[in-house]
């Protein structure tokens, strides 16, 4: 079942590799058509020129064809045969130029000879290509012919949102970038993962409602908390998950807040299954995360990776390719997302009624007791610690885990102080 699992993601991102995607563009409309064949998703269209807080939706870039051309008529790149050959958001030209010039426009990777380097230029209008380093080196003294059919005018930002409606209107956030070409790990593994989780949770019925979204990255991202300004107070937890189909062990990146209900169910997570991980505090720079958590904002957001960004040689060239994800790490990411998915529906969570100060309990009858002295005062401190954290942002087995408690004295505190004034289960 696992293997099985597995081998359908790797068939999504299989079947997504070949598109040339970008920040804007019929590529991400392709895409998101793919994935709506499996999840009913909605596909938002946001005009070139909308002002999305100190940033503005850019144009459309589209591509049909490029290549470089030397004097003997032999295409040195061809776009057709990959599509990280071109530098992305390249605008369109055509033109004879000596190798002299030309060079001013290549992108190589020399530690890597026969690595093609996936580059942008989303907000600075150029043109360039990409190529082995091996290919540079074999440039003669020549003229040579560029050709990039591109467009770029007004047209719009594109992403894909979906919200599975649960029992309470609380949300889960599940976000990741679907603007990268032919790149498997960053993040065709995200795309396809968060379409198989909304999959298996669109036949759930859930306790919260989950909001995914297959989004342009930062500028994507902006686009949506701008729009939806109203709605992210509903959001109790999230999750940015990308590069989770290489063998590397799991990533947890914290959220802003350091400490948010999100980072303790990530981590006991890991812990509890025995994962092989790290955990990392929160940056300002990385993927989606870094714009959830900005200080407007401080959602209670965090990303999930296994090998970071940055951290694999493979990164942003076309080395990420379907070689280098695996049926059997991208079923282990998704057993995790299960996982925390599980751990989040099943937690319990208690409010306190009488939260300012320490209430009399004395009144209550809670501190008579027919135990020994050492059981009664080990109950009486289980009655304190349920009070104090159970603010609705901790759960039992938050409370166990902070106050180093034995669950059942807890559970016993726990029925006692619901038979008060002083407690309810949320």
């Amino acid at each position: 079942m696992k293997s099985d699992c597995g081998q359908l993601i790797y068939d999504l991102i299989a079947e997504l590799y070949p598109i040339c995607r970008s920040i804007t563009g019929d590529g991400v409309r392709r895409t998101l058509r793919i994935v709506g064949e499996h999840i009913p998703l909605d596909v938002v269209e946001v005009s070139s020129g909308t002002r999305v807080f100190d940033w503005t939706v850019p144009k459309e870039w589209n591509i049909r064809d490029a290549w470089i051309r030397d004097e003997s008529g032999k295409r040195i790149v061809e776009f057709k045969k990959h599509n990280l050959h071109v530098l992305n958001y390249s605008l369109p030209v055509r033109r004879k130029i000596g190798l002299a010039e030309l060079r001013e426009h290549l992108f190589t990777l020399p530690d890597h000879p026969d690595w093609i380097p996936y580059r942008t230029s989303y907000y600075d209008e150029a043109w360039g290509f990409c190529m082995t380093h091996r290919q540079y080196a074999q440039l003669e003294d020549q003229t040579y012919e560029v050709m990039i059919d591109s467009t770029l005018e007004p047209g719009s930002l594109t992403y894909g949102e979906l919200l599975i409606r649960g029992n309470s209107d609380e949300e889960i956030l599940i976000a990741t970038h679907l603007c990268h070409p032919s790149l498997c790990n960053d993040n065709l593994s995200g795309v396809a993962l968060a379409t198989h989780l909304a999959r298996e949770l669109v036949s759930r019925n859930s306790g919260y409602s989950y909001r995914f979204l297959f989004v342009p990255g930062t500028i994507g991202s902006i686009t949506w908390l701008s729009l939806n300004q109203q709605a992210v107070g509903k959001i109790r937890h999230g999750l940015v998950i990308s590069l989770l189909g290489d063998t590397g062990s799991f990533c947890y990146k914290k959220s802003r807040r350091g400490n948010a209900e999100i980072d303790r169910i990530v981590a006991r997570v890991l812990q509890d299954r025995s994962c092989e991980h790290r955990i990392l505090d929160f940056s300002p720079y990385g993927y989606d995360e870094r714009q959830f958590c900005s200080p407007g904002f401080n959602l209670p957001v965090g990303r999930l990776t296994r090998t970071p960004n940055g951290e694999f040689p493979e990164y942003h060239t076309s080395a990420d390719d379907l070689n280098f994800v695996s049926p059997n790490s991208l079923a282990g990411s998704f057993e995790l997302l299960l996982a925390i998915v599980d751990e989040i529906e099943t937690a319990e969570r208690y409010l306190n009624l009488k939260p300012h100060c320490e209430p009399q309990l004395g009144t209550r009858g809670l501190y008579s007791s027919t135990g020994g002295e050492k059981d009664l005062k080990e109950f009486q401190l289980a009655l304190l610690w349920v009070l104090n954290l159970s603010d609705g942002t901790h759960s039992l087995k938050d409370i166990e885990t902070i106050s180093g408690m034995p669950p059942a004295t807890l559970r016993l505190a726990i029925d006692a102080l619901l038979k008060t004034d002083l407690l309810e289960r949320l």
